[in-house]
């Protein structure tokens, strides 16, 4: 009985947090198949882009059962090549398939400046505030372009559409510009809309340090941040509506040179990239983290590089994403396909 309960209670965990999904997956086959009677999982399966979780139950032996070791040494060998290359000098990558859970990481101990990632989580913590009864017409409010300065500037990877300086522009475009653009003349509008609660609950959440609290900006990891995506994907911070709009907006993102890159053409992928060029206090950093929608076994991957040049990183993730693509379409073997869904519409 009280094993029973242990269980139990740890399944309710990872639903709350958004971390279910099973540990074995159809995508990444073990060499040692798990016990499948060991866990039940039921997903919805009506939306396009999240997959909400219903319930998950986990036997405490499944994870003994996985052996990851040949997808994760194939990537980890293509990135021993590009550190003796001097393409980068550090790289960590996370995946998961997301419907079923197996899952790896290489790196995980490196930290990284969050940078434009920070759009995300206020992306999803003005989602939240919008879904209360008290943030209703939230994502309809207009606010004014009113900053110092352009921000944009700052950006090697700059926005195709600028705001205009003492226009008005709802909430709802500014987290499109903020996300699909990554402005960050919209991050900074929007940054004093939100109630700094708000978006320290959505940091607290994931046990994510809040850049606005931080000593020191290299404290992110692959790990941790993939997590937002995880919350959205399960569908179990905001509600089916909010997260599937919010990766809507994930998958519109300009930025292609990165995950996008590795993938065929039309395999659609929500991501959110990020970067940092100040060479004062090291080398360049690129990062990009997103689901990309394999069809029929959609997984995470997360990549976060330090190097020489914004170039020889972006070709490093692009072939990591590459990599990891053809590992997943060889292991599926065709199986499962394309679903056709309608347009998601945008909250509220």
């Amino acid at each position: 009985m009280n094993s029973l309960v242990a269980r139990s209670g740890l399944a309710l965990l990872l639903v709350a947090a958004g971390f279910g999904g099973g540990w074995l997956a159809r995508g990444a086959r073990p060499r040692e198949a798990a016990d499948r009677r060991a866990y039940q999982q039921r997903r919805e399966g009506a939306f396009q882009h999240v997959n909400p979780l219903l319930d998950c139950d986990l036997a405490d032996d499944v994870l003994r059962n996985v052996e990851l070791a040949p997808f994760k040494e194939v990537v980890s060998r293509y990135l021993d090549g590009r550190v003796a290359q001097r393409a980068a000098t550090r790289v960590s990558v996370y995946f998961r398939e997301l419907n079923d859970g197996i899952w790896f990481s290489i790196g995980d101990t490196e930290r990284f400046v969050p940078a434009s990632l920070r759009k995300l989580p206020l992306l999803i913590a003005l989602l939240k505030a919008a879904e209360a009864p008290q943030g209703a017409g939230l994502l309809d409010a207009q606010l004014t372009w009113s900053l110092s300065r352009d921000y944009n500037e700052d950006q090697n990877v700059k926005p195709a559409e600028r705001l205009v300086p003492g226009a008005r522009y709802t909430v709802r475009e500014l987290l499109h510009r903020m996300i699909v653009h990554s402005d960050n003349n919209a991050f900074l509008v929007l940054s004093r809309a939100i109630d700094p609660a708000e978006l320290n609950r959505v940091y607290a959440l994931l046990r994510m340090q809040n850049p606005r609290a931080a000593a020191d900006d290299q404290f992110l990891s692959v790990q941790t941040y993939a997590s937002f995506f995880r919350i959205l994907y399960n569908a179990t911070y905001l509600s089916r509506e909010s997260s599937e709009w919010a990766l809507d907006l994930l998958a519109q993102a300009e930025f292609k040179a990165g995950l996008v890159g590795g993938v065929p053409p039309g395999v659609t992928v929500a991501h959110k990239f990020g970067e940092k060029s100040d060479l004062s206090d090291g080398p360049f950093q690129l990062h990009d983290c997103g689901i990309v929608y394999f069809p029929g076994n959609p997984y995470l991957l997360c990549v976060m590089s330090r190097g020489p040049s914004f170039e020889s990183l972006d070709d490093v993730i692009r072939g990591v994403s590459r990599v990891v693509y053809g590992e997943v379409a060889a292991q599926v073997q065709g199986d499962g396909g394309a679903t056709t869904h309608a347009s998601p519409g945008s909250p509220r």
